[in-house]
């Protein structure tokens, strides 16, 4: 147990602390790798055991997502969706509004991290064209995209895990979790409102002209891709309907892109993060012989795990702590064996909303946060993390207090259970 407990402890740091010594050559992929090895090393679990503790339904189901994203990106789909809704800002408070909702719609269908990866260039030329500062509206970004993709399994690595391993179909998942990330989003407008003093101007001096590189999209291509794409949204919302699992759902639309698009296939698959998808198979291996060790055993008694107000608020506060340190994913990961047995939806709801709004507190809470100041870092624009925590702490304590309400209600009212 001891030895367990030391791999997991310090493949948790090593995905916690990445900028260790220089003589240490070590990313969160690599800690995750270097743990999962050490656990079959060490004889924690046998190979045979590693193979089978990986969650292929989750990694399809990530690999499924990534191809059609990728897909997508190759004919400019996302700078088609971000130029043409920030076009019609003609406000400073109705751009903060599109920024929001825009990011906040994408992220809850095309994973939240590779949604902001490519919007954020765009919301940088959209407020430089306007002569605004650019830093406000990418943080509402940031935020905007975690509470956004709350909302589906398919909206964030730790959703699709928690939608696979508790089994609970895309539609239910959809319903319990809307009114969530529907009053969220309006807290993160209303906070933004308060603390941008932008967004007192009128109107803007001048009409909106991006750069033409940020209008490069193909039309015909998008439109080729267009029907692919609703048959997929059509086939996760009715996928529990037609005993259809989620992941082949996201696995066939890979196909048909790859199949009818325009883009080389070689191209699309070379878009695909496969050291994300290591990542995750390692991170399984770890927690498999962590928990095969009992090492687990001695944190179950920190958490609630018994559905109803106690259990949604432990899960909730949990996570927003937790996912400081390692981020949404590990912390996930970490806290799944633990539920598993338990009654019902109620806690892997909980979960899913705690690890995804806790993750707004600061900007290494998620990932989407790192690739949103990095990538305004290489625009020019620098991000603070005292500005983002003032901003980051309003929002994470009212949206998870919205997010423990209502999830308290939906489960006394029978609709959760």
């Amino acid at each position: 147990m001891f030895t367990a407990a030391a791999i997991l402890a310090v493949t948790y740091i090593g995905i916690a602390f990445t900028r260790l010594p220089r003589f240490i050559n070590v990313d969160r992929t690599s800690a995750a790798f270097t743990g999962a090895v050490l656990m079959v090393l060490f004889g924690i679990v046998a190979f045979d055991g590693a193979v089978a503790a990986v969650d292929f339904h989750t990694i399809g189901l990530l690999l499924g997502m990534m191809v059609l994203v990728s897909a997508l990106k190759e004919v400019g789909f996302f700078q088609f969706l971000a130029v043409e809704t920030l076009s019609i800002a003609r406000t400073p408070k109705r751009l903060l509004i599109i920024v929001v909702l825009a990011t906040a719609a994408a992220s809850a269908f095309f994973v939240n991290d590779a949604v902001v990866l490519l919007f954020t260039p765009i919301v940088i030329q959209a407020c430089r064209a306007r002569r605004v500062d650019p830093v406000p509206y990418l943080i509402a970004e940031a935020m905007a995209s975690n509470i956004g993709s709350t909302t589906t399994i398919v909206g964030n690595p730790q959703n699709m895990l928690i939608g696979i391993t508790a089994g609970i179909s895309f539609t239910r998942f959809f319903l319990h979790l809307l009114p969530v990330a529907a009053i969220s989003l309006v807290v993160l407008i209303i906070i933004m409102f308060k603390v941008d003093k932008a967004c007192s101007k009128p109107r803007f001096d001048q009409v909106l002209e991006l750069p033409r590189e940020a209008r490069s999209y193909d039309m015909r291509a998008i439109l080729r891709l267009s029907p692919v794409l609703m048959i997929v949204m059509v086939g996760f919302f009715i996928s529990a309907y037609v005993r259809v699992a989620i992941p082949l759902v996201a696995l066939a639309g890979a196909f048909l892109v790859l199949l009818v698009g325009r883009a080389k296939p070689s191209k699309v698959v070379s878009g695909v993060d496969w050291l994300l998808l290591l990542f995750f198979a390692s991170l399984f291996v770890v927690i498999a012989g962590a928990n095969r060790a009992g090492v687990l055993d001695v944190f179950t008694h920190r958490v609630v795990v018994t559905p109803g107000l106690a259990g949604i608020a432990s899960i909730e506060v949990v996570s927003l702590a937790v996912s400081q340190l390692v981020s949404n994913v590990p912390l996930t990961m970490l806290l799944i064996p633990m539920l598993q047995g338990t009654h019902g939806d109620v806690l892997w709801i909980a979960l899913a909303a705690g690890s995804t709004l806790g993750g707004n507190l600061t900007i290494i809470g998620a990932v989407a946060n790192i690739i949103v100041v990095e990538g305004a870092n290489r625009e020019g624009v620098h991000i603070g993390f005292g500005q983002f925590f003032r901003i980051g702490v309003m929002v994470t304590l009212i949206t998870v207090a919205v997010s423990l309400a209502i999830l308290s209600v939906e489960f006394y009212l029978g609709w959760l259970r």
